[in-house]
């Protein structure tokens, strides 16, 4: 099962990424821009993603995303660790937010890593 040191060692493997406690709880920045966050205890993780994105997620795959009440509002989603399939899908699923997050010149620098996606 993936972990808190999962996620830590997947996103600061990220360009230009640190790592800076904020609300009691990790967070993880690019360029100084927070791309996710690990509260609940640490066995969940909250990324960017699209309003329209995450509404679909949230109900094709209940058991692994939802949507914390005081982040309605926001283009954010939480991702249950325990519900992944594996290291691949949180790599995915951390450098979609990253992309979210990341300044045009770093995402220049790393095409390997994508664009972000329209939303």
């Amino acid at each position: 099962m993936l972990d808190a040191e999962d996620v830590r060692t997947v996103a600061l493997s990220l360009p230009d990424t640190t790592e800076k406690v904020a609300w009691s709880m990790p967070t993880f920045r690019v360029a100084g821009k927070m791309f996710a966050t690990l509260p609940e205890e640490e066995t969940s993780i909250a990324v960017r993603c699209p309003k329209e994105e995450r509404d679909e997620l949230v109900l094709a795959e209940p058991e692994k995303f939802w949507v914390a009440d005081h982040e309605a509002s926001f283009a954010w989603v939480r991702v249950r660790l325990a519900a992944l399939d594996d290291g691949d899908e949180l790599r995915d699923i951390l450098a979609d937010s990253w992309r979210q997050a990341a300044p045009t010149r770093l995402l220049d620098s790393h095409p390997e890593l994508g664009r972000p996606r329209a939303g």
